[in-house]
């Protein structure tokens, strides 16, 4: 039993990310175990989430992952905590286009049987304040709300007005929070500047935030609310139970020793889920963190790479520069060890990125773009490769502004169904390259195929 709340807002903008961080980094002062999770694909919050209370953020996706995982990812990352706090996507009602709830905050917050409580910007208005926490308390009365906490408030009159209109709805005031550029996080052209980027003025921002919470929030009410959540019947999740048994394709040779498979982070690489190197672990795989902008050479004995997502784009100059390890990665793939490479990685294996050379393994070149491409997509393997059997159907995410020219290779990684139908990615000899994000906790088997796969290429080299 985990005392859990969901924090959400009205529409994006109004605040539930500076204010469920800060309750996480207050709560977490107050020595309490606190789990840390985001509603949603996004990958930059959990980063502060995981600052503001020691232990790694969490998604819960109900779109890449399944409704049926919500609950047992939940628990799997709230194991041992004895305060869960889940900061919620977008609006509180708002999902997946065309998909009703799926993936919405609030049926994150059925599935997890958690009281709600919504961050309302309450800059421009007083007594309207009541009529929409009205509204999003009976729209769906399974979601239960059980607090509203203000923010952006002028003054002590602002807030007696607020506080005296929302009486009549019977939602109570958990907390009233003043303008403060100090806990302002910077943003550019993707959302959030990542922790990675900015640590010590991250730590600065967390603790601000931390700090006008406690003064502004009822913190008992809070941790009571959170306390009042029923029982989730939930198994954990398992990386090892997870996992399919090993296929009789070749894909699966078990190899005499753990293979080393170099996952690429530092500041250009921030993007990535954490059960992804649990499947990776849990599968028989040695895996060690490299940084494309400081390390010249891959780790010892690797066996395979995996390069998720991030800013290259923001760091394309310092990764040029450091071409041995370039020059490393591009002679591991012609070797045709496994590489997996998701959107920033897709743009680093790519012949140039906004003029500057980087690894050139695919015959493509990429430059940023005015054009945000963003949405959930419902993808089906085009090409057997290291990750998927062609045919095998995956869900994922897009989040970029670059382009890459061409956008497919003779043999691509994906066939997109919406929003529209195209092909996309690249598969070449042992590389799958794809701008489309996907989590592996929804398709154990890519991680699985992805190790054997290593094993296998480790036995014959």
């Amino acid at each position: 039993m985990v005392a859990r709340l969901v924090i959400a807002a009205p529409a994006s903008g109004s605040g539930k990310t500076t204010v469920a961080t800060g309750l996480m980094a207050a709560f977490a002062a107050r020595g309490l175990a606190v789990s840390p999770h985001k509603v949603g694909p996004d990958y930059i919050d959990p980063g502060y989430h995981a600052l503001a209370t020691g232990r790694p953020g969490r998604n819960l996706d109900a779109y890449m992952c399944g409704t049926d995982l919500i609950a047992p990812l939940f628990a799997h990352g709230a194991r041992g905590c004895e305060l869960a706090l889940i900061e919620g996507v977008m609006g509180l009602y708002d999902g997946a286009a065309d998909a009703g709830e799926l993936a919405s905050t609030a049926q994150v917050a059925k599935l997890l049987r958690a009281p709600v409580v919504l961050v309302v910007d309450a800059s421009s208005q007083s007594r309207s304040v009541a009529a929409l926490v009205h509204g999003f308390a009976s729209w769906d009365p399974q979601v239960r709300l059980g607090g509203v906490i203000l923010n952006k408030v002028a003054t002590d009159r602002h807030e007696a007005l607020l506080r005296e209109a929302l009486e009549e709805s019977g939602v109570p005031v958990l907390g009233v929070l003043r303008r403060a550029p100090a806990v302002a996080t910077p943003s550019r052209h993707l959302g959030l500047v990542p922790v990675a980027e900015r640590h010590a003025e991250a730590l600065d921002a967390v603790a601000a935030q931390a700090e006008q919470v406690r003064l502004g929030c009822d913190l008992e009410g809070l941790l009571a609310l959170a306390r009042s959540a029923p029982e989730l019947q939930a198994e954990a999740w398992d990386p090892r139970d997870a996992l399919p048994p090993y296929a009789g394709d070749g894909a699966g040779i078990a190899a005499p020793q753990a293979p080393v498979i170099a996952v690429a982070g530092g500041a250009a690489f921030t993007f990535s889920y954490a059960e992804h190197a649990e499947l990776l672990r849990a599968a028989g795989a040695d895996v060690v963190p490299f940084d494309p902008l400081r390390d010249e050479s891959l780790p010892d004995g690797t066996r395979g790479v995996v390069v998720g997502g991030g800013f290259p784009e923001v760091y394309a100059p310092e990764l040029s520069a450091n071409s041995r390890l370039r020059k490393a990665v591009a002679e591991l793939a012609r070797a045709g060890a496994p590489i997996a490479a998701e959107c920033a990685g897709l743009l680093y294996l790519a012949r140039s990125l906004d003029g500057k050379p980087m690894c050139g393994v695919l015959d493509a070149d990429a430059r940023m773009s005015e054009r945000l491409t963003l949405g959930y997509r419902d993808a089906v393997a085009v090409s057997d490769s290291v990750l998927a059997a062609a045919g095998t159907r995956m869900r994922g995410h897009e989040f970029h502004r670059t382009v890459l020219e061409p956008g497919a290779g003779a043999s691509p990684a994906w066939g997109l169904r919406q929003p529209e139908r195209r092909v996309e990615g690249f598969v070449q000899g042992g590389v799958h390259a794809s701008y489309v994000h996907t989590h592996w906790a929804g398709a154990p088997e890519a991680a699985r195929r992805f190790v054997g796969k290593c094993a296998l290429w480790d036995a014959a080299a």
